[in-house]
């Protein structure tokens, strides 16, 4: 079985869902790993699809039982992690595990799968950009966004940690761009 990880990886309104979400349209070979998280359910958001919504308690005791390959603490107390069963799972559809992850997270990800991993940066244009996309999806109160904001500052320094950088200026572009750098990598 070809046990394979493709990890996209930006800060928050960079655009790696939304590419994330074409690959998957495109490629049938690829199957999404659905994070665990604390944070607030969003209206539209499924549980089991979007993300698996725990409580802090619950997500403190699988951290406890071992049962994230990465989590962390962002954003004032809401926990983000990746569960070991997804991968499993994921793998025993006989599929490739596409992860939409944040920076810290896909670096811990890339760095437990070596060379089984490929890490894909994505890039925003330039920070005024990224502003503007998170303003746009309206899902942040000020105080939040300035907290995106100054995370994706620190974010964008860690680029050269990853194989590829995607610059994301032109969405049309920028999607042809990333399935070829996943057809490349699946093809090896």
């Amino acid at each position: 079985m070809n046990k394979k990880v493709i990890i996209f990886c930006a800060p928050s309104g960079s655009g790696k869902t939304t590419i994330v979400k074409h690959l998957l349209s495109v490629n049938t070979k690829l199957a999404f790993s659905v994070s665990a998280c604390t944070r607030k359910q969003r209206e539209g958001e499924v549980d089991g699809k979007d993300y698996y919504f725990l409580s802090v308690e619950e997500f403190k005791q699988k951290i406890a039982q071992g049962a994230f390959l990465e989590y962390e603490e962002v954003y004032g107390g809401n926990f983000y992690g990746t569960l070991k069963s997804e991968i499993d799972r994921i793998w025993s559809l006989g599929k490739i595990v596409l992860f939409d992850v944040d920076v810290v997270g896909g670096l811990s990800i890339k760095n437990y799968f070596g060379d089984q991993a490929l890490g894909v940066f994505v890039k925003p244009p330039d920070v005024q950009e990224l502003e503007n996309r998170l303003r746009y999806r309206s899902t942040e109160t000020e105080q939040t966004l300035q907290m995106r904001i100054e995370k994706a500052i620190q974010e964008l320094t860690y680029e050269s940690k990853f194989e590829k950088v995607l610059l994301n200026d032109k969405l049309e572009k920028t999607l042809i761009e990333a399935e070829s750098l996943v057809n490349e990598f699946l093809n090896k």
